[in-house]
C-alpha cells in the first residue's frame, strides 16, 4: 500500500495543496473544543477522561486528513473514531446496562458482526451506502434506548445523540451530491455536528456515573 497516495473525496478539495479544504480542516476545532470542555467535567470518571482524549485525537486526525489528504492521514482520521465507538460501547455495557467487566467486553465485541450486517444492508441502498458504516451508530443508540427504556434520562440522552448524528451523517452523505450548487460542500457540517454529538454522549455517560456513585460503582 502506498501510504502517501493522495485522496480526494470531498467537494471542497480542488487540488492537493495543504489548504485546499479550509472549512473541512478548520471545523475540526469542534472536536477539540468539546474535548477541552468535557475533560474538566470528567474529573473522577476515568473512562470519561479516556473518551475525551480520544475525542481530541479525532479532531487532530481529521485535521491531518483534510490538509494532507493521504492514506496515512486517512488512517489517523478513522482509527480514533472506531476506538471511540468501541470504548463508549464498553462503558455503556459495563456501567449503564450494567454487565460484569468480562461480559461487557464480550458484548462489545458483538459490535463487529452487528456492524458487518448493517453495512451489508445499507450498501444495498444508494443514499445509505455512501456513509454505510456510520449508520451503525445511531441505530445502535436507538436499540440501547429501547433496551434501557426504564431509564428516562439515558433514553433521552441516547435519542438526542442519535438524532444529532443522523443529521450529521446526512450532511456527510450529500456533500458530493451538492458540489454543483454548493462548491465548498457540506462535509464541514459533519465535523461541527459530530463534535457536538460526541461531546454530548460523553456528557450523558458522565452524568450517569456521577448520579449513580457510589451506589452502583
Amino acid at each position: 500500500m502506498d501510504w502517501f497516495q493522495q485522496v480526494d473525496g470531498y467537494c471542497e478539495r480542488t487540488d492537493f495543496s495543504y489548504w485546499s479544504e479550509p472549512l473541512n480542516a478548520v471545523t475540526n476545532i469542534a472536536f477539540i473544543i468539546a474535548a477541552l470542555i468535557l475533560w474538566r467535567r470528567g474529573a473522577g470518571v476515568p473512562l470519561a477522561r479516556f473518551l475525551t482524549a480520544v475525542l481530541f485525537m479525532i479532531g487532530v486526525g481529521s485535521y491531518l486528513f483534510h490538509t494532507h489528504a493521504t492514506i496515512w492521514a486517512l488512517l489517523l482520521d478513522v482509527a480514533p473514531i472506531g476506538a471511540f465507538i468501541l470504548i463508549y460501547l464498553f462503558g455503556v455495557n459495563r456501567d449503564i446496562v450494567p454487565m460484569r467487566g468480562w461480559i461487557a467486553f464480550i458484548a462489545t465485541l458483538g459490535f463487529f458482526p452487528y456492524a458487518i450486517g448493517v453495512v451489508w444492508v445499507t450498501a444495498q441502498v444508494p443514499f445509505f451506502a455512501i456513509s454505510n458504516f456510520y449508520w451503525t451508530v445511531p441505530l445502535l443508540l436507538v436499540i440501547y434506548a429501547v433496551r434501557l427504556r426504564d431509564r428516562p434520562q439515558i433514553v433521552s440522552g441516547f435519542l438526542i445523540g442519535a438524532a444529532i448524528l443522523t443529521a450529521s451523517i446526512t450532511f456527510r452523505s450529500v456533500d458530493e451530491m451538492l458540489c454543483d450548487s454548493i462548491s465548498f460542500g457540506t462535509h464541514f457540517v459533519w465535523h461541527v455536528l459530530n463534535g457536538i454529538m460526541l461531546g454530548w454522549m460523553i456528557h450523558v455517560y458522565i452524568r450517569h456515573m456521577l448520579a449513580t456513585a457510589p451506589a452502583e460503582r
